[in-house]
């Protein structure tokens, strides 16, 4: 999500610069290149891009340790060595690990060298957290009570979830580019938002928009991780999340532990959650005798098949 966003800014500054070109550091292999360029073509076509990853008659450049000589060579001196130098993105949102023990799927992750933001499950807290989420038309509002920004939200999740282990993912994924590749992610704020966000969806949106929106989100995470954020499709799929978004505002209630997240209790004023409806005696808007019905009707084309079935196995003995 990060990269249109870096794109923007970096063709705003080129523009305003007079600059004919944009270099960018990331690698032949990476997601990352088609992200950054596929948002410069569609914001400035006129513009150069420069990859010195994949110039290799100017920079031979073919490994990370390649890039650390290169910078060392030039005078710039980084904050990590080879043999540390694990390929990581780190933004408001979460960080991303790469490279060294990753690269061997068989490999544990060593967790001791690696996260940045929190701990292991096991080197958690014994006693949980609970906290709250407030949101109005799906974006958080407040945290625990205090109404404070996005940004403040996140970054304060990011600490607590951290504390208790929340978020850390080791995942195969599929390039863009066709290799499959390794990684572990750090998103204990976001993975604590969305699940919050996904438990008031669920009181307050109806059932056929929750359906479809599941395939939405699907082909909306498709879109954004292939770097297609300037495009029209992009804009369709956020106009209708958007849309879903004008009722789903609310408080939601959980208890971090240990790596887990645990309901405590969601409340909104456009629940469609109806106890009288819910609850297994009868009530003014339910009558159980109206399922019987519903349900011959339901089952009606399942019924036919199976009397035909039926027929034609008997004429054919």
């Amino acid at each position: 999500m990060a990269r249109p966003l870096i794109a923007k800014k970096l063709v705003e500054i080129a523009k305003k610069e007079g600059a004919v070109a944009i270099c960018h550091g990331a690698t032949g292999k990476g997601n990352d290149q088609v992200r950054f360029e596929l948002g410069i073509k569609a914001l400035a076509p006129e513009i150069k891009i420069i990859a010195p990853w994949r110039c290799n008659d100017t920079w031979n450049m073919n490994s990370r340790e390649d890039e650390i000589e290169y910078c060392k060579a030039h005078g710039i001196d980084l904050p990590f060595s080879s043999d540390s130098s694990y390929s990581r993105d780190r933004n408001l949102w979460h960080i991303s690990h790469e490279g060294l023990e990753l690269e061997d799927p068989a490999q544990a992750p060593n967790y001791d060298h690696l996260l940045v933001l929190g701990v292991t499950p096991q080197k958690a807290p014994d006693k949980g957290e609970v906290i709250s989420i407030t949101f109005e038309k799906g974006t958080p509002v407040a945290l625990n009570g205090e109404k404070l920004k996005v940004s403040e939200i996140i970054t304060k999740l990011n600490e607590i979830g951290g504390k208790h282990g929340v978020g850390i993912v080791d995942i195969v994924e599929n390039r863009v580019v066709g290799m499959k590749s390794r990684g572990v992610y750090e998103t204990p704020g976001g993975t604590i938002l969305m699940e919050a966000h996904k438990q008031l969806e669920e009181l307050i949106l109806d059932r056929d928009t929750m359906a479809f929106k599941k395939v939405i989100d699907s082909k909306f995470a498709d879109v954004v991780y292939e770097g297609k954020w300037f495009t029209p499709l992009f804009d369709a799929l956020h106009s209708f999340v958007v849309s879903t978004q004008q009722y789903v505002t609310g408080e939601v209630k959980m208890e971090l532990y240990k790596g887990n997240i645990i309901k405590q209790g969601t409340t909104s004023p456009y629940s469609l959650y109806n106890e009288s409806i819910a609850s297994f005696t009868t009530g003014d808007l339910y009558d159980h005798h109206d399922a019987e019905g519903f349900i011959n009707l339901f089952g009606l084309s399942l019924k036919v098949r199976a009397m035909k079935m039926a027929e034609a196995e008997k004429k054919n003995n």
